[in-house]
């Protein structure tokens, strides 16, 4: 327990200040104590990316091949293991570490294959005799910076495309949540990456991230987190010229017609909004519901709601674990005193829970006479937290669900094969969802938003190509 997990910077792994892990379910659990990296150690993790990108990029596909493979391999036989110990740091049910665990090991496994697949395209030119070869080459170096709510996944789909493609990789994890991180990088190392091919610096984001961002020799930078953090980000990346992916959250709305099956709609709402503490950038976190069914499926929620089990993460039969932390608790406590100001009723929950072990436990609460105006209903919260909106009919949903500043998801619950096929060519959003929960993506076709939500190339699936390779053409006349 007392071991310091450090940073691995140039095939070593580098010592540092030792920060304690705790569980958000247990405060008293000390899960590891990992390096807090210094603004140095970024810079020497940069260096050792740049020079081993030539080498990397230049490798053959059955290598990138065999190290993908080998860590997906044991990122799937691990799962328990691995799951379990994301459980512990981050406070999503056992049940959910592990299914995200098992998703970082089928991308790894996508993108293995991938590494298999790279192709170009020869097409004759406009001028007699002449060849055009258009080929993707990998970009350089890759920054990576993820958030503390998927700590396995989202590394995953951001590390395993850009190895595949050839670039090397600066990774900052968030500072709550290095343990699935640094077992990630571990399990990189030993399936044979050369040195500084992949190089992990744990530590704060107003120094590691920041030490990132200023220098000149990360050619790429992918982040997904706050959409104040991301803006930051983009401006400082402007001066530099290179390539951005952001991923800054949303405000989702799911459609509940008068049509709709309503057991459907319920266990849609509960899902997206509640599950997973509700600490997803695809949470339903406004549900807008027609007159005709409004009543019923508030009544139908409200008593779904006080059938979750809120407990302890890893124990059986735990439907949502804590909040992540201290912080974040006090957040959520505090949007719910703003909605509550503003004149929305709290028909649900929003209580603190006490349990057996010592955590950040909170009541899922709803909100229900809600507006579209108010900041609940406007700004992210990422937590338990959801409001019931009440509108006339179909175009009045359409119009308040797009009227938000982000776009990630959209869902809608119906029967009518026109509002479905209306809703998916209409929603302003990057991913439309019909009769599902908003939050739940396949790891094989792009995920990414619209509007505030998303800046840059999809992720994720072949389209992660757009933003891990450069394209150049090539023109030849035969010699």
């Amino acid at each position: 327990m007392n071991e310091l997990h450090r940073n691995l910077i140039a095939g070593e792994w580098a010592g540092g200040e030792a920060v304690a892990n705790i569980n958000p379910s247990d405060t008293d659990d000390v899960i590891g104590h990992y390096a807090r990296g210094t603004a140095d150690d970024a810079r020497s993790a940069i260096a050792a990316a740049k020079a081993a990108f030539p080498g990397w990029a230049r490798s053959g596909p059955l290598e990138r091949n065999a190290v993908l493979r080998k860590a997906a391999d044991e990122i799937l036989a691990r799962k328990e293991e691995l799951g379990r110990l994301l459980s512990r740091e981050e406070g999503k049910t056992l049940a959910e570490g592990i299914a995200e665990t098992v998703r970082a090991g089928q991308i790894f496994d996508f993108f293995a294959n991938e590494a298999l697949r790279l192709s170009g395209e020869l097409v004759p030119s406009i001028r007699p005799g002449v060849g055009v070869e258009i080929t993707r080459e990998p970009v350089g170096v890759i920054g990576v910076i993820t958030p503390w709510n998927f700590p396995i996944a989202i590394p995953a789909w951001k590390i395993a495309p850009a190895l595949c493609y050839g670039n090397t990789v600066v990774f900052k994890p968030a500072e709550l949540v290095p343990g699935s991180a640094w077992a990630l990088v571990d399990i990189l190392h030993r399936a044979g990456l050369p040195e500084g091919v992949l190089n992990l610096v744990m530590g704060k984001g107003s120094v590691v991230g920041q030490a990132m961002v200023d220098s000149p020799d990360i050619d790429a930078l992918t982040f997904t987190g706050s959409q104040q953090t991301g803006r930051h980000l983009a401006v400082a990346s402007a001066t530099h010229l290179r390539k951005i992916q952001l991923e800054m959250g949303g405000k989702n709305p799911l459609v509940v017609l008068d049509d709709a099956d309503l057991d459907t709609a319920v266990e849609c709402a509960v899902n997206g909004a509640f599950f997973s503490t509700g600490q997803r950038c695809t949470a339903s976190s406004r549900l807008i519901v027609t007159d005709g069914i409004h009543d019923r499926f508030v009544s139908a929620l409200i008593e779904r709601l006080g059938r979750l089990v809120v407990d302890n993460a890893l124990l059986p039969g735990t439907d949502i674990g804590p909040v992540v932390d201290q912080g974040q608790f006090e957040r959520d406590l505090d949007y719910i005193e703003i909605g509550t100001a503003e004149g929305a009723k709290l028909a649900f929950g929003g209580e603190r829970l006490n349990r057996r072990t010592p955590g950040f436990y909170l009541q899922p609460a709803l909100f229900t006479e809600t507006t579209n105006q108010m900041r609940i209903s406007r700004e992210e919260i990422f937590g338990p937290v959801a409001c019931v909106i009440r509108v006339k009919d179909y175009d009045e949903a359409l119009s308040i669900a797009n009227d938000t500043p982000f776009g990630l998801s959209a869902g809608i619950c119906t029967t009518s094969l026109k509002h479905a096929s209306h809703f998916k060519r209409e929603a302003q959003a990057g991913m439309v969802m019909i009769n599902l929960p908003t939050a739940g993506v396949d790891f094989h076709v792009p995920f990414g938003g619209r509007k505030g939500s998303s800046h840059g190339s999809r992720e994720q699936g072949r389209y992660a190509a757009e933003f891990f390779t450069t394209v150049k053409t090539a023109y030849q006349l035969p010699v």
